[in-house]
């Protein structure tokens, strides 16, 4: 389980992303804090893997806390590091400069819906996956883990539903070598048409690789593989 930090000043907001976050497979809240000294107590105590932080805080924005962690990091070689995550209404350019710069994962800019954090949230699973799968890294592998970011905010297209999208993603991945479009709609229950709509879509998105597999007649067989 990946233990998650929620840090976020409006109460009933923290309440929500700590509910989005329990919510989503793999992950599950070990506390809450609402300043940035909480913040900073709380990694400490709790160790969390990953931090979502807002920026706008009572006592110092999120840019300082997330540069307040890796000194603390710098100075205790034996402390674990932790992801964060800044989940935040701040659109300024230069705050989302300065998250990179201080080694912010991603920012999500608010408001958001619950799959554009369970999104994210994946994401930072696949890459604590990849990093601890390795022993050394091809040119491919470090390409996969410091390339395109998902968006996040992204909305299905009218049609597609939230929940037959997460029973078809989740169908590609507990299938790692591919499946076609019947293959799918019979392991989610779907139609084909139906099930087909949605690989088109995850193929679109860039989060499923499609194959073509040819047979003796007719046209090939377009198969999908889950890359996320």
């Amino acid at each position: 389980m990946t233990k998650v930090l929620v840090v976020d000043d409006d109460f009933m907001v923290a309440k929500l992303h700590s509910r989005y976050v329990s919510a989503t497979d793999g992950f599950t809240v070990v506390g809450v804090a609402h300043s940035g000294v909480e913040a900073l107590h709380a990694v400490q105590r709790l160790s969390p893997d990953l931090v979502l932080l807002d920026v706008y805080l009572p006592d110092m924005d999120g840019i300082g806390v997330l540069r307040e962690l890796r000194a603390a990091e710098e100075r205790d070689p034996q402390r674990a590091a932790v992801d964060v995550l800044f989940i935040t209404a701040a659109r300024d350019a230069e705050i989302v400069r300065a998250a990179l710069r201080a080694g912010a994962l991603h920012y999500l800019i608010k408001p958001f819906n619950q799959a554009a954090l369970q999104e994210q949230l994946r994401h930072v699973a696949a890459l604590r996956a990849r990093l601890e799968g390795l022993d050394e890294a091809r040119q491919e592998d470090v390409d996969q883990i410091f390339g395109a970011r998902p968006p996040g905010s992204r909305e299905l297209p009218k049609g597609l539903a939230a929940h037959t999208a997460e029973l078809v993603e989740r169908t590609l991945r507990a299938h790692p070598d591919g499946l076609s479009a019947s293959e799918c709609a019979r392991a989610g229950s779907l139609s084909r048409v139906s099930a087909r709509r949605y690989l088109e879509y995850f193929a679109d998105t860039g989060r499923a690789q499609v194959t073509l597999k040819y047979g003796r007649t007719g046209r090939p067989e377009r198969r999908y593989r889950w890359v996320g």
